[in-house]
């Protein structure tokens, strides 16, 4: 059985879709700098994921990633330890998983739970 094409998209519809790509990337990017900037705590991510699409579609990953004094390495380490796929992103992180998460990196550094005032 052939696959059916795809569906026709006018070009208006293919131009809304590319402008909202652009503004999502710039959001992450934003969302980012400010994980960078210790402006924004691992806490305040799960908080803000629970009404913003672009920080609860982010993977965890990235996130800690981000976060200052957490390089590749210890991403990857407190991942595994946690028990975390790679591929999982903000929203998929379970309670139980964002407890250990918050205490493991409190350890790392206070001021990436907490925000540093």
């Amino acid at each position: 059985m052939p696959t059916p094409p795809p569906p026709q998209i006018n070009d208006d519809v293919r131009r809304a879709a590319a402008v909202r790509a652009v503004e999502v990337r710039r959001a992450r990017a934003a969302f980012k700098q400010e994980l960078r900037d210790e402006r924004l705590s691992l806490a305040e991510v799960f908080e803000r994921a629970e009404h913003d699409e672009v920080v609860a579609s982010t993977r965890i990953s990235v996130v800690l990633g981000c976060l200052p004094r957490l390089g590749p390495t210890r991403t990857g380490r407190i991942m595994e330890q946690v028990r975390i796929a790679e591929s999982r992103r903000v929203r998929g992180v379970g309670p139980k998983q964002r407890a250990v998460l918050l205490e493991t990196v409190g350890r790392i550094g206070a001021g990436l739970v907490e925000r540093r005032r």
